[in-house]
């Protein structure tokens, strides 16, 4: 749906009934909380039945109410300080298993990754990295230690990877410079999205860069820019973000860009080679002596 649930709530507060008047305005007040909250619950708390709070996501025109849950997740994960994720997150966990409540939302988000993942765009990402002048990959806040992870094996296979590292708007942009026909530039982001990194994909889809998406929303700034979206499911845990998904997808491509590359069993025994000459690993005996 194109407008913020806030607002489009707002807009239609003339035209609902009582019931639906008291779930409008919990919502508006403590979004934070009522985007976790079952039919059930959220009907509980504002004392009205669990079928009105159905009747009120229809009237929204979403597809039921888990649809219109989902839409308020997404608009807050941009919008909560950090000590209202702590808060929320304390809320949903309550008095459970963290390690076994968070683990099974991290596999339920891979599950959803996979089920989700647009094949052809996943194989022409894979096409347009593997015969790339060059690459460039940018990712800043938490999406940085994802961009660094892709650099550092990008950089075991290839000999044209750019590591844009997170700092000022204009050192970016430094950077990023040359740019242009022939390269590909590689954008992360995961809520909150990062400007800077908007910015400069803009800016290298501009020079003529194929760009590749990898984020978790095909309607944010950076995928609209992009040649290619890998979507990825991604979300809170406590103020962290989870980025289990967004991992394991970059490892699926980091596999599928090995095997479309002929030269590299080549390429790896001769880093193993140099590895050995050099004495660039310890082995188990070595640290233990």
């Amino acid at each position: 749906m194109g407008k913020d649930i806030l607002s489009l709530i707002s807009s239609k507060m003339n035209t609902f009934s009582k019931g639906q008047k008291l779930i409008a305005n919990y919502i508006l007040s403590s979004y934070d909380k009522a985007a976790f909250m079952t039919a059930s619950k959220l009907g509980k708390i504002v004392h009205v039945s669990e079928s009105t709070v159905v009747r009120f996501a229809s009237e929204l025109k979403y597809d039921g109410y888990p649809d219109m849950q989902k839409a308020l997740q997404e608009m807050i994960r941009n919008k909560l300080t950090s000590i209202q994720r702590i808060e929320v997150t304390n809320d949903i966990i309550g008095n459970q298993d963290v390690v076994s409540t968070v683990m099974q939302s991290d596999m339920e988000k891979i599950r959803m990754t996979m089920e989700e993942i647009d094949r052809d765009s996943f194989d022409a990402a894979v096409d347009a990295i593997v015969n790339a002048k060059k690459i460039y990959i940018l990712g800043t806040r938490s999406s940085g230690s994802l961009a660094g992870f892709l650099s550092f094996y990008f950089g075991l296979m290839f000999d044209n990877v750019v590591h844009v590292g997170e700092s000022a708007n204009q050192e970016i942009f430094d950077q990023i410079v040359q740019v242009g026909e022939g390269d590909v530039t590689i954008g992360l982001s995961f809520p909150r999205y990062s400007r800077r990194t908007v910015r400069a994909i803009n800016f290298a889809h501009e020079r003529g860069s194929k760009v590749i998406a990898i984020t978790d929303s095909a309607s944010n700034s950076m995928a609209k820019a992009a040649d290619y979206v890998l979507l990825a499911k991604s979300d809170m845990a406590s103020f962290v973000d989870s980025l289990v998904a967004p991992l394991s997808l970059i490892n699926a491509l980091l596999v599928a860009i090995a095997r479309s590359k002929s030269d590299i069993v080549e390429h790896f025994e001769r880093l193993e080679h140099i590895w050995e000459e050099y004495g660039v690993f310890v082995s188990m005996e070595e640290e233990n002596q």
